[in-house]
């Protein structure tokens, strides 16, 4: 049985019109044009993303592996989710010899994970690791009141502001930022607060 968080997106355990599900499902079809080759499902919770980038991209993808460190929602993903090109398996985002299990990526998905990791630099260690050069990285985080300080989600270790999301990315070759709010993902307006940001790395 699936314990329900109170964050878990379970799309067939939900409203269709639920607005969580929704964003959820916005970032994925976001990223989509990106995603080509081995992509890595990061976090990839009840397996739904990871599903949708296979059937959806299926002659651009060679493998989809989806991650999580929840052994149940593992096992969710797949009996609910099986497709031929997509594997599920638990691990831990931040484990270093996460890239000598499963190797390494063309592209890379990793949304709503980084608010939830204490040990925030090995999950940036990480992303950097199991991403091929060239390759490309999608991550989204919630805004908040900055690093180390309290937000409204028992869930969350803490929510980064715009500004300090964008600096864990200094690292890349290119790195653009997107902003969602709802469903709609757009490059920032100055007269709109968003909710939500997305960063598109390329190594």
């Amino acid at each position: 049985m699936i314990e329900d968080t109170g964050e878990r997106v379970i799309p067939k355990m939900m409203d269709p019109m639920n607005p969580l599900l929704l964003e959820h499902i916005a970032r994925y079809q976001f990223a989509l044009p990106y995603l080509h080759g081995r992509v890595l499902d990061l976090s990839c919770g009840a397996g739904y993303g990871s599903h949708m980038i296979a059937k959806r991209r299926k002659k651009e993808v060679e493998e989809v592996i989806g991650v999580d460190l929840d052994p149940d929602i593992i096992k969710y993903a797949k009996g609910e989710y099986y497709h031929p090109k997509t594997q599920f398996m638990v691990a831990n985002a931040i484990d270093e010899s996460l890239v000598d299990q499963i190797g390494t990526f063309d592209a890379i998905v990793s949304f709503e994970t980084i608010e939830h990791i204490v040990e925030e630099e090995a999950l940036l260690n990480n992303y950097h690791r199991l991403l091929k050069p060239g390759g490309t990285l999608i991550v989204s985080t919630p805004f908040g009141q900055g690093r180390g300080k309290p937000c409204g989600s028992p869930f969350h270790v803490h929510q980064l502001t715009p500004e300090e999301f964008k600096d864990l990315f200094t690292n890349y070759a290119e790195a653009q930022f997107y902003y969602q709010n709802g469903v709609l993902i757009e490059p920032k307006r100055e007269d709109v607060r968003y909710p939500l940001g997305i960063a598109v790395c390329k190594k």
